[in-house]
């Protein structure tokens, strides 16, 4: 089984999904990508996911995001669970925003690495786990979460993570510490030289004494 890693070009294809038939490629045209899988149609928690991610669906908009779910069950399977989840989170605005792909043959979960490793080698009980690829316009893999089906994703780090990516790519020479939230300090690079930070960001920069006498640790809020 192949092993995506950061950095890895996601390698178009052609899939059968609630929305029609689609063109990888040309369904994210210039847009940033998030798949997602899920162990089965008809489960509870996987009813929660992809309910709540449709409720945000305007959230991934605004900051360019297409989504894209994903499982091994037929195509028919999934428009009649497409019923019960609009049901259960009657917050979801007109049609289900976000297509569904049906992967029947599982020829794509393991081409993007989302099968279970306990029964890969078992067509008939072989799962897809719940894998999450954060995938940039250019096709490039930037971010890659795997939950056990027995934990369901959160979709506000969803949103964190994509607003960190996007952060990063617009000012490179800088990162963003544990929790972080838009608005928060950022840190600057330690590859970036004292001059050049204040260059960047003048008058804006707080240096964090620390035991060990190296000046690592400069934060900023301007940006």
């Amino acid at each position: 089984m192949p092993s995506l890693r950061l950095g890895d070009t996601i390698p178009n294809f052609k899939a059968n999904t609630t929305q029609g038939s689609m063109d990888f490629y040309t369904y994210q045209e210039k847009s940033w990508v998030i798949i997602f899988s899920h162990p089965a149609d008809f489960t509870p928690v996987c009813t929660t996911e992809l309910g709540r991610i449709a409720v945000h669906k305007e959230e991934f908009d605004k900051r360019n995001v297409k989504l894209l779910a994903h499982s091994c069950d037929k195509l028919k399977s999934h428009v009649d669970w497409v019923n019960d989840i609009k049901s259960y989170c009657r917050d979801i605005p007109g049609d289900f925003p976000y297509p569904i792909i049906a992967d029947e043959t599982r020829e794509l979960a393991v081409k993007l690495d989302m099968i279970d490793q306990t029964n890969k080698d078992d067509e008939d009980r072989a799962l897809t786990v719940r894998a999450l690829y954060v995938i940039d316009p250019v096709h490039k893999l930037r971010l890659s979460m795997q939950y056990p089906a027995s934990t369901g994703r959160n979709v506000d780090e969803m949103l964190r993570v994509v607003d960190s990516l996007q952060l990063v790519d617009k000012i490179p020479q800088i990162v963003t510490p544990a929790n972080w939230v838009p608005g928060e300090k950022v840190m600057i690079v330690p590859e970036v030289s004292d001059a050049e930070a204040e260059s960047l960001f003048p008058g804006a920069i707080d240096k964090i004494s620390m035991p060990s006498g190296i000046s690592y640790v400069r934060t900023t809020t301007e940006y």
